[in-house]
């Protein structure tokens, strides 16, 4: 028995599989990869960003999306979904389409079992190619931790910020914005 060659994908393929498509899978190398459904806690936890991210927000310069929002990272060529997409200025789009974001300033991830390894290593080094990238942020879906990574201005990745207490908070310098973490984390089940 022989093993069966792998498909391999242009980026334009892709794009025109993944525009119909009823599920969202990411592109890296050729390779298509399908995206895991998220828990309770995960979806929780980007309800409560996301709406605490709006209000700040609300009539500044920076906007949000959500993790059906498209990124390209040309350097490398990863087509991906984060968690919680932070914009501030114009947009810049891949293409005419404007369903894929080249520009964003702080990207959010919140971490499940299946996710935390590449995560916190190989998308965190992709992520970090994005010219227009100021903080990257972690956020445990399983236990109450948080940690925020900043470029300096000599384009050095740094631990800024971190949480690991319900009553602390994390600091997103980049765009002026505290989050408390009992605010992160209202409504979620069984954290360790």
């Amino acid at each position: 028995m022989t093993a069966q060659p792998q498909k391999y994908y242009s980026p334009e393929e892709y794009l025109e599989l993944e525009r119909e498509a009823d599920y969202k899978s990411e592109y890296y190398r050729g390779e298509i990869f399908a995206m895991a459904g998220a828990g309770h806690n995960h979806n929780r936890i980007v309800e409560n960003l996301t709406g605490e991210c709006y209000i700040y927000f609300k009539g500044k310069s920076c906007r949000t999306y959500s993790s059906d929002q498209r990124i390209h990272i040309p350097a490398n060529g990863l087509y991906t979904y984060p968690d919680l997409i932070v914009v501030c200025g114009k947009n810049e789009y891949l293409d005419d389409k404007k369903d894929t974001i080249l520009n964003p300033t702080v990207l959010i991830e919140v971490l499940s079992e299946s996710t935390e390894a590449y995560d916190r290593g190989e998308k965190f080094h992709f992520y970090r190619s994005i010219p227009a990238l100021k903080e990257y942020v972690l956020i445990n879906s399983r236990a109450v931790a948080a940690e925020v990574f900043r470029k300096n201005d000599e384009g050095i990745w740094m631990l800024a910020s971190e949480a690991y207490a319900i009553d602390k908070n994390i600091e997103l310098a980049s765009v002026g914005l505290t989050l408390a973490m009992q605010d992160i984390y209202a409504q979620t089940e069984d954290l360790v």
